[in-house]
């Protein structure tokens, strides 16, 4: 029986249609490969996913005794959450609306057999 690792990010500032790019180059990878591959893409959802998957890669090590040599990334996916309504006025009385938009991030990471 395999053991599902979880972590999730809660409100990060990047689009999910941004942070999906990131995704799409970690999926499926290894977790420590991906770690190292997320360090030099010159992306802004680079850093927080990093993170996350670095926490994830924690959690497995401290909470069900797995060794991070063996984890892979099973499944990441990225959702939106509510957007921030801004405006902007602009000529003869008029506003420009702008939507803030931002994402829930979440990591699956499994033990490869």
């Amino acid at each position: 029986m395999a053991i599902d690792v979880r972590a999730e990010l809660s409100n990060c500032q990047v689009s999910p249609q941004k942070a999906r790019l990131v995704l799409d180059l970690v999926r499926g990878k290894m977790a420590e490969d991906a770690i190292s591959r997320l360090k030099f893409t010159n992306k802004k959802s680079a850093l927080p996913l990093s993170k996350l998957i670095a926490s994830a890669v924690a959690n497995a090590e401290n909470n069900f005794g797995l060794t991070a040599a063996n984890l892979y990334i099973h499944e990441i996916t990225a959702d939106a959450e509510r957007l921030r309504k801004w405006r902007r006025f602009g000529a003869r009385g008029r506003f420009k609306p702008i939507l803030r938009r931002s994402s829930h991030i979440k990591v699956v990471l499994r033990e490869k057999a």
